[in-house]
């Protein structure tokens, strides 16, 4: 069966691309240097979608999507080219969450008024990227905590405190 874009470059598929690298980038340095100054992101990403690993009364309790903050307490943060694990808290539990880059619908550091919002990839058009751009290995030190080491947890947000009414 022929695709009938077989004839047409997907510049929205190469863009949605790049932008996901964006993400992979900002989360990469934030493993290699911490969250500096006021820089916090809030990610969104699809609970149902393939590859992503929470548990199940996270599943359960956000059905569709979740937003989850990078900002005080997180640990074992690391990133490559097609996912990102991390470590929060969730009433004082820790929890490893497991999220495919391709399943992030929303990106956003609030605190430089920086913003992406991703459409829906399918689970075979996740990012593609060179081996070139492979992050380091996840034997690198990854424990991050913001400055002055605030005990706040993680906490999952709505974001329509953000967006313009």
């Amino acid at each position: 069966m022929k695709d009938e874009d077989d004839n047409t470059l997907r510049y929205d598929r190469m863009v949605e691309q790049a932008l996901r690298g964006v993400v992979r980038e900002a989360v990469q340095e934030v493993v290699d240097k911490g969250l500096p100054g006021d820089h916090h992101f809030y990610i969104t990403f699809m609970t149902d979608f393939p590859g992503v690993n929470i548990p199940s009364y996270l599943r359960d309790r956000y059905p569709g999507e979740m937003t989850i903050v990078l900002q005080y307490q997180f640990y074992d943060l690391s990133v490559d080219a097609q996912k990102m694990k991390v470590t929060l808290s969730f009433n004082n539990v820790p929890e490893r969450l497991e999220i495919p880059l391709a399943a992030i619908t929303i990106f956003a550091d609030p605190s430089v008024n920086f913003a992406l919002q991703f459409q829906p990839m399918a689970e075979d058009q996740g990012p593609d990227f060179e081996p070139d751009d492979e992050p380091p290995s996840e034997d690198t030190p990854k424990d991050k905590k913001k400055k002055g080491g605030k005990k706040e947890s993680g906490e999952v947000v709505s974001l329509d405190q953000f967006r313009k009414k």
